[in-house]
C-alpha cells in the first residue's frame, strides 16, 4: 500500500506540488453531476469514461462530459472546495456550470 502522494506521482500527475489541483464537475448520462478533484482533469475524465479507475457513481452513468472545472493551490484547498460543491444542491451546482 502506497500513500496518496507517492501513488499519484506514480500515476503521472506532475504539477501538484506547483498548485496544479483542480475541482471539477462532469454531467453523467442521468444529467447528474459528479464533482472530483484531479491534477490532470482530461485525464480523470476518460478514466471515468472507459476503466474501472473511474468512480463507482459514474461506471454505471457513462458517458460523462466535463462541464465544470476551477484551479485551487493545494489539495488540501481542492478537497475543501469539493466538499462544499458536494453539499449545494443541484441548482446551486447547475448555477456554477452555467457562469463557466
Amino acid at each position: 500500500m502506497c500513500r496518496k502522494n507517492t501513488c499519484q506521482k506514480n500515476r503521472g500527475d506532475q504539477g501538484a506540488e506547483d498548485g496544479g489541483w483542480q475541482v471539477y464537475l462532469v454531467r453523467c448520462r442521468d444529467n447528474s453531476l459528479y464533482t472530483g478533484i484531479a491534477v490532470n482533469v482530461s485525464r480523470r475524465v476518460a478514466e471515468h469514461n472507459s476503466s474501472a479507475a473511474g468512480a463507482r457513481y459514474t461506471r454505471g452513468r457513462r458517458p460523462v462530459v466535463l462541464v465544470y472545472q476551477e484551479s485551487v493551490s493545494t489539495r488540501s484547498a481542492a478537497l475543501k472546495r469539493e466538499h462544499q460543491i458536494k453539499k449545494l444542491p443541484k441548482t446551486a451546482k447547475e448555477a456554477l456550470v452555467r457562469g463557466m
